[in-house]
């Protein structure tokens, strides 16, 4: 690049990341929002809702990428044309390919960070994200334990706490098990902790007292000073983590197992590779259409208000046509061809476009001098 083609491209950078940076700001705090209830619910840390909300980025930014893009391109080259920066820039002998080509240069380099998130970000951080909500899901500690409430549990059991203290700690926490024979079990604590013995979910027991009154009538009592209390029997251990084709890597969707064929039809699969590998196109598509907004007319004091409209309604439509085909790709395998196509055809259209803003005048002479010929020959 040139040092005017560096200047368009450095102007129109600055305000694409601006762009992008604000909508992904928008998003992380809409996520965190969401994973307030881990907290409120779940009752877990602080650390695992940031957590939740940075694995959450990766599927954000491939969804939000194109848009930014739009709309940075637009702040950037309405400023540029508005300064007749780009008057400029064809008064010295530039032609319009080298104008429009640092714009392009960016999408290219935005497409490829597209895919790179796409194929590789994204399903890391969903399986990262998936698996944490399964831990937290199936966490004794946020399920069981409620400040001031009796929670039932599987098998008959039921706990209550009193208070739960910042650093874990459980106080005056009571337990009670009824068994199928009608034994009933009761413990009683001053203090407990969850820890794991050797992978297992334990509750320790401090200075309390354990009761036991048999189905026969029989009471037992014994106090105690430390006492662990074994969850391992309440675990359902036969849950496990099921994917989302979102969460799958590409050689899953292309290749899939028999057990995954058995969750999910291979034509679903399939769409949503193609769609990952797709989706990257629309960085072509919403800066041909940003390009087109601006130079595909006549210079406007007044604005180009009434042509980025009609161009973000344009792109706004083609995309959610393309979020469309992703979901009929999945019960038509065909219409996967209709991915590359839809943003490849729009793209070229804009800068068809964008092109033929050059022409019109030659019509209205062709026309004006016919009618000069006509109106000759009339008189």
């Amino acid at each position: 690049m040139n040092l005017i083609q560096g200047y368009l491209y450095r102007q129109i950078g600055l305000r694409v990341a601006a762009a992008c940076s604000s909508l992904a700001a928008i998003g992380v705090l809409s996520q965190s929002l969401d994973q307030l209830e881990v907290i409120v619910e779940r009752g877990q840390s602080v650390w695992i809702m940031i957590k939740l909300t940075l694995l959450a980025v990766p599927q954000l930014l491939a969804v939000i990428l194109p848009f930014g893009l739009f709309v940075g391109a637009l702040i950037a080259l309405t400023r540029l044309q508005r300064d007749q920066e780009l008057t400029a820039a064809f008064a010295g002998g530039m032609t319009r390919w080298a104008v429009i080509s640092p714009p392009f240069r960016l999408a290219a380099l935005v497409a490829l960070l597209a895919l790179f998130i796409n194929l590789f970000a994204q399903p890391w951080a969903q399986r990262e994200g998936r698996a944490q909500t399964f831990a937290i899901r199936t966490d004794l500690a946020a399920l069981l334990v409620q400040e001031g409430q009796f929670v039932q549990g599987p098998q008959g059991l039921t706990i209550y706490v009193e208070q739960i203290e910042q650093n874990g700690l459980l106080r005056n926490l009571f337990i009670y098990i009824k068994e199928e024979d009608g034994t009933v079990r009761t413990w009683d604590a001053g203090e407990a902790r969850f820890e794991r013995i050797n992978g297992s979910p334990f509750l320790t027991l401090r200075s309390g007292s354990w009761q036991e009154y048999s189905s026969q009538g029989v009471l037992n009592q014994l106090a105690f000073e430390r006492l662990p209390f074994d969850l391992a029997p309440f675990v359902n251990t036969e849950e496990v983590v099921r994917y989302k084709p979102a969460d799958l890597w590409m050689t899953e969707l292309l290749n899939p197992d028999s057990g995954l064929l058995e969750q999910r039809s291979r034509a679903e699969l399939q769409a949503e590779a193609h769609s990952r590998l797709s989706a990257p196109l629309y960085a072509f598509t919403a800066m041909a259409m940003a390009l087109a907004a601006i130079m595909g007319g006549a210079f406007s004091r007044t604005g180009y208000g009434l042509r980025i409209a009609r161009a973000a309604g344009a792109f706004l439509l083609v995309r959610v046509a393309g979020y469309a085909l992703v979901a009929a790709s999945a019960w038509n395998v065909w219409l996967n061809l209709f991915q590359y196509v839809l943003p490849v055809a729009a793209a070229a259209l804009a800068i068809r476009l964008l092109f033929r803003a050059l022409k019109p005048k030659r019509r209205r002479h062709r026309w004006s001098g016919l009618l000069g010929i006509e109106s000759a020959s009339a008189s």
